[in-house]
């Protein structure tokens, strides 16, 4: 069993560290553009991450190796001003204990996802993203930051669907979870908002659920009983048509649940 931390860029290891169960990285240096970070590890492994020393410790599964570019210029408006910045960095990685593995929490969670992530889940994926913009990713649905009585940088960041009514976001959990409850943050800038009525949530087993929203800023939380899924899709929004607005939002989702067992 092996976890290892890299900062690199452009093939040039600027540093490492490496370690059986824990690994510690202290970076004594800027970043600067075209500075990955790589986290790699012998096997699939449920980790607790720490990438960035401004972030809270997440929660998540390793498939094996996964890389992060260090974000600038309109990358970064997403994230708070204060990360990935100066000239100290402490990175920390850990093997997750079986507490944490078998405690319910919020499956969606992932501060640590982009666009390009293929390695550490929860990842998310849209068929549309307003303008392309990074305050409007997919990514912004599984930050858990909750601020949504703005949008734009952060932290009003969110998934903006450019007003395209066959819009979706899919989690992808990268294994098997079983999971009992569904929660959704709509985006209520209003009046710039509009909002949805209802959606779908479609599941890797086939089954779907239809679940009805309320014009509210609040969590809004759903009982849904799934077992052995891999992944969650939201999709078939439907706006409310009294509302002028054009843009519904989304600001959260969380699937609340277990590891398969």
């Amino acid at each position: 069993m092996s976890i290892k931390i890299e900062i690199l860029n452009e093939n040039e290891i600027k540093s490492f560290a490496e370690g059986e169960t824990k690994v510690e990285l202290f970076y004594n240096a800027e970043y600067v553009e075209g500075d990955i970070i790589k986290l790699t590890t012998d096997e699939p492994k449920f980790l607790v991450v720490e990438l960035e020393d401004s972030f809270a410790p997440t929660f998540a599964y390793c498939a094996g190796e996964y890389i992060l570019p260090i974000p600038f210029a309109e990358n970064k408006v997403s994230y708070s001003p204060k990360c990935f910045t100066f000239d100290r960095h402490f990175l920390t990685v850990r093997i997750a204990t079986e507490a944490e593995i078998a405690q319910r929490k919020n499956l969606c969670l992932n501060v640590y996802d982009h666009h390009k992530n293929s390695g550490l889940f929860p990842h998310s994926f849209a068929n549309v993203e307003t303008r392309n913009e990074a305050v409007f990713a997919s990514r912004n649905a599984i930050d858990g930051v909750y601020a949504n009585c703005n949008h734009g940088a952060y932290p009003y960041q969110s998934w903006g669907i450019n007003r395209q009514d066959d819009a979706e976001i899919t989690i992808d959990f990268g294994r098997k979870v079983d999971i009992d409850e569904v929660v959704i943050t709509n985006r209520a800038d209003f009046p710039h908002d509009n909002w949805w009525r209802k959606a779908t949530l479609k599941f890797s087993d086939g089954t779907q659920e239809t679940v009805d929203f309320i014009k509210t800023a609040e969590r809004q939380h759903f009982s849904i009983v799934k077992k052995g899924i891999t992944t969650i899709t939201m999709c078939e929004m439907k706006k409310d048509e009294n509302d002028p607005s054009p843009f519904p939002a989304l600001t959260q989702i969380e699937a609340w649940g277990t590891e398969a067992k």
